[in-house]
C-alpha cells in the first residue's frame, strides 16, 4: 500500500510517541499519545483506526505502543479495512470472536475442575466435613481416573457408562451415590455453559435403561432393630447401667432421636418447664428444626444430667472437658450389655413396629416422631403443623411402654376422635 511521505516511518513512530497528539499515518491509521500525567511522567501511545460505517464515525482501537509495532498496526489496520469494506463493522466482529474464544476456554475446562468448583460451591449447606471428603473420596476413586482430566464438555452417556460399569454390581451403594455425584457435577457445568445437551448421568428414563436397580442388585440392609416386644426387660437392664453413655443411650430410645442429636444436645435447646427440646436444623437430618416432647420419665434423666453438669454446655459431656459424648459411646454400651446384633439407629425401627402394631395412632404420628420428611408433596403442603399435641401422646404412652411392659395385643387408644 503506497504511503505519504507524511507517513510514519519506525522512526518517526518512535519520536512521536513522546509527543501528545493524534498522529496520522495512513487510511485510518493514528497514532494516538495521551498527556504526560503527574503519576506516569511518560506518555502513553497506541494505535487506533478511525472509519466510517453507516455514516458513524467509528474507532477502533489496535493495541499499545511500542508493544504492537508499526507493521503490525499496518496489518491490523488493513484486516479492520477489508470487514468495513463488506459492510461488516470490524469492531463487532472482533467482540464476536473473543466471546467465541472464551466460551471455546470455557468448555475446556475439565470434569476435574468443575467437581471441584461443585464441592465448594456446596460446602456450606453439607452438614459437616466428613460428608465433604466422602464426596471428595468416591469422585477421586471412581471417577477421576476415566473423566478427571477430559473436558467436561465431552463428558457422554458412554463414559458415564464406562465409569459406573465395574462397580454397579459390585458395591451397588456407592456406585449409586457416584451416578448421583456425577448428575450434579454435570448439571452444575451445565448450569454454568461449561457443557450443554442433556445430562448423561441422569436416572430414570437414561441409565435404568442401562443398570438394574439397586434393590435387585443387593438386597437393602436395614439397622438391626430390637423386636418391641422385647424392650422393655432390655430398658430395664440398660436402666441398671451407670454412666453417661448408658443414659444417653435411654434418652435416644425414648425420643426416638438419631445419635448425632443427643450427643450434640445443649441445655439451652432444653425447655425444663414446658418438658420440650428443640433440635436445630444444622443437626437434624432434614436440615429442619424439630420439636421433641419430652415424657415424664425423659425428664427425669435430665434432671439428673443437671446435677453432673454446668447447665450451660453439652447435655451429655464427653470424656474431655467442653466436648460433647463420643458417637461410638452408645455402640460401647451396647457392647458392655453383650448385644452387639443392636445398633442405636435400629431403636428407632422397633418405636414405629410398637406404633403400627400396639397402637391407634395415625402414621403420620408417628413420622413426625420420627422426625421423616413427608414423601407426598400434597400432603406435605396441606400438612404445615408437626402434630406436636398428638406426639406428646404417642411419647408419654412410649415411655410407659419402655418401663411398664402392656401385654401383647393390647391396643393404646389415642385421646379424643382420630381423624382419618
Amino acid at each position: 500500500m503506497a504511503r505519504s511521505k507524511k507517513g510514519l516511518t519506525p522512526v518517526r513512530a518512535r519520536q512521536k510517541s513522546t509527543k501528545p497528539g493524534l498522529h496520522l499515518d495512513a487510511d485510518g491509521l493514528y497514532l494516538r499519545v495521551s498527556k504526560t500525567s503527574e503519576r506516569s511522567k511518560t506518555a502513553a501511545a497506541s494505535w487506533v483506526y478511525r472509519f466510517m460505517l453507516a455514516r458513524k464515525a467509528r474507532e477502533m482501537g489496535l493495541g499499545s505502543y511500542p508493544a504492537i509495532t508499526l507493521p503490525v498496526a499496518r496489518k491490523l489496520a488493513e484486516e479492520a479495512r477489508s470487514l468495513k469494506d463488506r459492510g461488516i463493522d470490524p469492531i463487532d466482529a472482533r467482540e464476536s470472536q473473543r466471546a467465541s474464544q472464551r466460551i471455546e476456554a470455557a468448555r475446556s475446562i475439565t470434569f476435574r475442575e468443575c467437581a471441584k468448583a461443585y464441592i465448594t460451591a456446596h460446602r456450606g449447606k453439607w452438614k459437616n466435613a466428613k460428608h465433604v471428603k466422602q464426596w471428595e473420596a468416591t469422585l477421586e476413586a471412581h471417577v477421576m481416573p476415566v473423566l478427571g482430566d477430559l473436558p467436561v464438555s465431552a463428558v457422554d452417556r458412554a463414559l458415564v457408562i464406562k465409569v459406573l460399569e465395574p462397580i454397579w454390581s459390585t458395591i451397588p451403594e456407592t456406585a449409586a451415590r457416584v451416578r448421583g455425584r456425577l448428575e450434579a457435577v454435570l448439571a452444575w457445568a451445565e448450569m454454568r455453559d461449561y457443557r450443554s445437551g442433556d445430562n448423561p448421568a441422569v436416572w430414570k428414563g437414561r441409565l435404568d435403561k442401562v443398570f438394574p436397580p439397586r434393590s435387585q442388585v443387593q438386597k437393602t440392609k436395614h439397622h438391626p432393630a430390637l423386636p418391641y416386644s422385647e424392650l422393655p426387660g432390655f430398658v430395664n437392664k440398660l436402666s441398671a447401667n451407670e454412666g453417661t453413655a448408658a443414659q444417653a443411650l435411654l434418652f435416644t430410645i425414648l425420643c426416638t432421636a438419631r445419635t448425632a442429636e443427643v450427643t450434640g444436645a445443649k441445655w439451652p435447646e432444653i425447655d425444663m418447664d414446658g418438658s420440650q427440646w428443640t433440635v436445630p436444623g444444622e443437626r437434624m437430618k432434614g436440615r429442619r428444626e424439630h420439636r421433641v416432647p419430652l415424657s415424664p420419665t425423659a425428664m427425669k434423666i435430665l434432671r439428673q444430667q443437671l446435677k453432673f453438669t454446668d447447665g450451660k454446655g453439652y447435655v451429655f459431656p464427653g470424656m474431655r472437658p467442653k466436648k460433647p459424648l463420643s458417637n461410638m459411646a452408645m455402640l460401647k454400651v451396647l457392647e458392655r450389655m453383650d448385644r452387639t446384633d443392636l445398633t442405636v439407629h435400629g431403636f428407632r425401627s422397633t418405636f414405629r413396629d410398637w406404633v403400627e402394631e400396639q397402637t391407634a395412632y395415625a402414621g403420620s404420628v408417628a413420622e413426625a416422631a420420627l422426625a421423616h420428611s413427608v414423601g407426598d408433596k400434597v400432603e406435605a403442603a396441606y400438612r404445615r403443623g408437626d402434630l406436636f399435641e398428638k406426639r406428646k401422646q404417642l411419647m408419654n404412652a412410649w415411655a410407659r411402654y419402655c418401663s411398664e411392659p402392656t401385654s401383647v395385643g393390647k391396643v393404646i387408644p389415642i385421646k379424643g376422635k382420630r381423624r382419618g
